[in-house]
């Protein structure tokens, strides 16, 4: 017979291994061709396709020709990803040689990142502003059409389901909607009609196909938040055009958590700096 401790320890471990087993992978990060892949058999959809980055963008956007105005063009490049998948390390260099550096990493329920800017030039940087497009299909289980009712941004403090009230249809290029905070200039955002609204907080997201998951993003400093034309939400981050040998530090999160408290305790404890619901 064993003795009673080695059966407790036995025990202890059998349930161990049987949590372990149970719970939930982190979610796989995967990175080709300017898209990041994020993918996983408990995320809604399974996977979701983020174009990372769509764009650099200049100031003067409001209203001005997308391509022949605002796009920056850029080259980017895989520096690292891990053999688990729960990290990558991107390289962006700006046409105008800011160069940017993209640290990426998963948990089970999280996409953390965290990005360098740094302008090693002897001029000012055009790129004012950049795009992650969070192509959000498989996840709503929606078309573009659908998908608005189950998305979402914070009005006057309160969760608020898209189309919101004063819902602006013309701008140079429609359909569309752009929230933009206090404080960042009207003729620096998407070119798409922009809301009189300006949100509460800097969360932008949407509830899954089966309501079982909420999806939120943000990011720090951010230039505004954006419902697109192919089923996706933005938080685009801000950058302000950066002065030559000056350095910029942006913080951005992707959530896929079970509840709305959940959503914004994480929100809160990730940017204390932003204005809170």
């Amino acid at each position: 017979m064993f003795p009673l401790r080695c059966c407790l320890s036995l025990m202890m471990a059998m349930i161990g291994f049987r949590i372990a087993d149970g719970a939930e992978p982190p979610l796989q990060l995967k990175w080709d061709k300017n898209y990041l892949t994020v993918s996983a058999e408990h995320l809604p959809g399974k996977e979701m396709t983020i174009h990372y980055l769509e764009a650099y963008c200049r100031a003067g956007s409001t209203d001005a020709d997308w391509v022949k105005h605002t796009v920056v063009g850029h080259r980017s490049e895989l520096v690292e990803a891990s053999p688990d998948g729960t990290l990558l390390r991107l390289r962006d260099v700006v046409d105008d040689g800011l160069v940017v550096e993209h640290e990426i990493r998963s948990t089970q329920d999280e996409v953390r990142f965290e990005i360098t800017a740094h302008n090693p030039t002897q001029q000012r940087s055009e790129a004012h502003w950049a795009q992650p497009c969070i192509r959000l299909a498989k996840f709503t289980g929606t078309d573009q059409e659908s998908y608005l009712a189950k998305s979402f941004v914070f009005l006057d403090g309160q969760l608020t389901r898209l189309p919101t009230r004063d819902w602006a249809t013309r701008a140079r290029y429609t359909p569309g909607q752009v929230w933009c905070p206090a404080g960042v200039d009207r003729n620096d955002v998407n070119p798409r009609p922009l809301s009189p609204l300006i949100p509460s907080n800097g969360l932008i997201g949407c509830f899954s196909a089966d309501g079982s998951r909420v999806f939120g993003t943000a990011f720090d400093p951010y230039q505004e938040l954006f419902q697109g034309v192919i089923v996706c939400l933005h938080s685009d981050f801000r950058l302000g055009g950066l002065e030559p040998g000056e350095t910029k530090k942006i913080k951005g999160r992707i959530y896929i958590v079970a509840d709305v408290p959940e959503l914004l305790k994480r929100y809160r404890a990730d940017f204390p700096n932003q204005v809170q619901p």
